[in-house]
Parts: structure tokens; C-alpha cells; sequence
């Protein structure tokens, strides 16, 4: 005898059940994957992983990249530094060969890695190894393009991403062909770069000058609100390896465009990253989207596995 006195287990004899056959489910084994072959062509692999949960959602970001193209609305590529430092700028310069890549933004590390692939081949130093002797960012040549860049820039009242990509072009760097600021200058695709002044190792060079940085970032800020409002009617912005910086760019890019009486909706947004955080998720996928404004996505994954899948998912068709 339970000593419980107020409570007795529930009798189930009178639940209501209904039929297997009758519940609509999210999951078939029409969406499940099927056996790869060792000699499937990656179409015919893309076909074969299952449409589930991410797959899904990297299908629907490539047909809206594929959409504003054919609609030519811009696809937006907001890009932070890992993106080149694992690798990818050869993914990224071939599909905006194709069309699928309008305009770039970047956050300063971007400047850094690019500007030392096209003019060694190498990047990304062993930070524990140089910060102990303060070392660490002291390049001589990339903290010299950089700085000369600004100033040059806010010379001739130019952006910074448009002043790097003159500035390291002019050094006939051997690397040109996997640079994206030399590919979006020869191309005319439009990059864009935005600072917080402290973050890049350029800032601490004796030539930098502040006040040039921050009159070229600026015009690439205002640069980039113009690029933002076309997005309107199809357009894709898509967040890549940017936890803070780009995705408080692009929401007050946002503000801007839709205080200047701009409308903005029917757009997508997609945050690609290894770990979701939260300045990603709301600033780039939830609250420029909300209200049925557009559509945002959230990929997780290294980007040396993401971004190739995207670009497949984006050609295979």
C-alpha cells in the first residue's frame, strides 16, 4: 500500500491511439541517404546524402543563391579570416567568375591573410610562438600595404576593401590568381572592409594612420548599405566565419536601408560557422528576416568542408 494518500498512478486503459499510416511524419526513407560508389560523380554523390535537417537547408540556401542570380540581386559573401586561411579564396573567386558572387565583405583579418597569400603564398603565424617576445604582427610588408592602403584610400576617396586590392595589385604579387582582393579589383566585384580599430596588426605599425582608416572603413560601410538595399526581391547575404563584427555591420546596414524608407524583404540570410553564436544567429539569421521578411538559415561546420558543399550544391544542378 503506497503511502502516497492524495495520489494514485494514472490509469491509461482509455488513451486514444490512432493509426501508424495516419501521421504525417518529417522523416521517410525517401529522404535517407543511399550507398556511395567509388566512381559517383559528385552530382550523383550530392543526390545521394540524405535531405535532412542540414542538407535541406543547404539545398534551399543554394537554390536562393542561384535564384538571385538569375533575378540579378546581389549575393553577398560576408567573410571573415578563417575563410582564407583554410583555404577557400579558390572556391570563392571561381563562382564569382560564374555570377554567384557580387559583392564581398570582410572584417580586417581578411586584409591581413589575403593581402600575405598573394604576396608569398603563406599566412597565419604561430601566435604562441611570437607573442612572448612581441613578435607577433610585426611583418614589415603587411603592415606597409595595409597602412598605405588607408591613406592612399582616403586620399582618392576610395573604400578600404577597394584601396587594398589596388594597393596589393600594384606590388605584382605572385599569388594574384588566389587573392580575392586582387580578383574583386580586377573584376570590379565590389569589397567592402570593415574595422574595429585595435584588432588588426596594422594598427599598431608606426605609419598607421587612424583617421584614414577610419574614413575608408566608413565609405565601405556606406558603400555596403547601398549593396544591402538591392538585396530586396531575392537577394542573399550570406555570413561566413564573422561572430561579431560582420553581423553588427550588416543588421545596422539593415536599419539604414529600412530608415531611409528602402524596402527590404523577400531576401535570404545564412550564418556557415563551426560553433552558432548568438550575434550571428540574431543579428544576420532572425532579426533582419523577421515578420516573414525573408528567410535565414544557420549551417554548422568547418568551413573547409561547408563552403566546398555549398559551391557544389550550387553547380550541380
Amino acid at each position: 500500500m503506497s503511502i502516497y494518500k492524495n495520489f494514485q498512478p494514472t490509469n491509461f486503459d482509455d488513451i486514444k491511439t490512432y493509426e501508424l499510416a495516419s501521421r504525417p511524419s518529417k522523416v521517410t526513407v525517401k529522404d535517407f541517404a543511399a550507398p556511395i560508389n567509388a566512381d559517383d560523380s559528385l552530382k550523383s554523390f550530392l543526390d545521394k546524402i540524405p535531405n535532412i535537417l542540414a542538407v535541406q537547408s543547404l539545398r534551399e540556401i543554394a537554390k536562393q543563391i542561384r535564384r538571385a542570380k538569375d533575378l540579378k540581386k546581389p549575393i553577398v559573401w560576408g567573410i571573415g579570416g578563417h575563410v582564407v586561411k583554410t583555404g577557400l579564396a579558390p572556391i570563392i573567386v571561381d563562382l564569382m567568375k560564374k555570377g554567384f558572387v557580387s559583392a564581398i565583405a570582410s572584417n580586417g583579418s581578411v586584409l591581413v591573410h589575403d593581402t600575405e597569400i598573394a604576396l608569398v603564398g603563406f599566412t597565419s603565424e604561430d601566435v604562441d610562438a611570437t607573442l612572448g617576445t612581441g613578435d607577433f604582427g610585426a611583418a614589415r610588408e603587411t603592415g606597409e600595404i595595409l597602412n598605405a592602403a588607408a591613406k592612399n584610400g582616403m586620399r582618392d576617396r576610395l573604400g578600404l576593401g577597394e584601396a587594398m586590392g589596388r594597393e596589393v595589385l600594384a606590388q605584382t604579387p605572385t599569388n594574384a590568381e588566389n587573392s580575392l582582393l586582387c580578383q574583386t579589383y580586377e573584376n570590379k566585384i565590389p569589397f567592402t572592409a570593415h574595422l574595429a580599430i585595435g584588432t588588426d596588426i596594422g594598427h599598431f605599425h608606426a605609419d598607421c594612420d587612424g583617421a584614414a582608416l577610419g574614413a575608408t572603413t566608413h565609405t565601405d560601410f556606406k558603400l555596403f548599405c547601398s549593396i544591402v538595399r538591392e538585396l530586396n526581391g531575392g537577394g542573399v547575404y550570406l555570413n561566413i566565419g564573422s561572430n561579431v563584427l560582420l553581423p553588427e555591420v550588416f543588421l545596422k546596414a539593415v536599419t539604414v536601408v529600412r530608415n531611409l524608407g528602402f524596402p527590404l524583404e523577400d531576401f535570404t540570410t545564412a550564418n556557415f560557422d563551426f560553433i552558432q553564436s548568438y550575434r550571428p544567429n540574431t543579428n544576420v539569421v532572425r532579426r533582419p528576416t523577421a515578420g516573414g521578411a525573408g528567410r535565414g538559415f544557420s549551417i554548422t561546420g568547418h568551413h573547409e568542408f561547408m563552403i566546398p558543399l555549398l559551391a557544389a550544391h550550387i553547380l550541380c544542378v
